[in-house]
């Protein structure tokens, strides 16, 4: 498999080479949490990823930003690194 390259949208100054985390063996039994980014739509299309990724035995964890115009609080981030086995970022409009 090629190496994955994973571009980071904020505005870094000088790029960094991030090794990418494992995947997970299966979604039977993980917690995977959706981050709302607070667009508009982005609830919508998070509840159809919600009842994909619990008919596959997930367990699923919603959380929001306050706004999408800045990045996630960091206490935010924490919580769901300490929370969650994966996580997707919904984004919409």
């Amino acid at each position: 498999m090629p190496d994955s390259i994973m571009l980071d949208p904020t505005a870094e100054t000088q790029s960094t080479n991030r090794p990418l985390q494992a995947r997970l063996d299966s979604l039977s039994g993980a917690t995977v949490g959706l981050l709302d980014i607070s667009k508009p739509r982005g609830k919508e299309f998070l509840d159809e990823v919600e009842k994909l990724l619990a008919d596959r035995g997930a367990t699923v964890k919603r959380y929001m930003k306050p706004t999408f115009t800045r990045t996630a609080p960091r206490e935010l981030n924490q919580k769901i690194s300490t929370e969650c086995d994966a996580v997707i970022e919904g984004l919409a409009d």
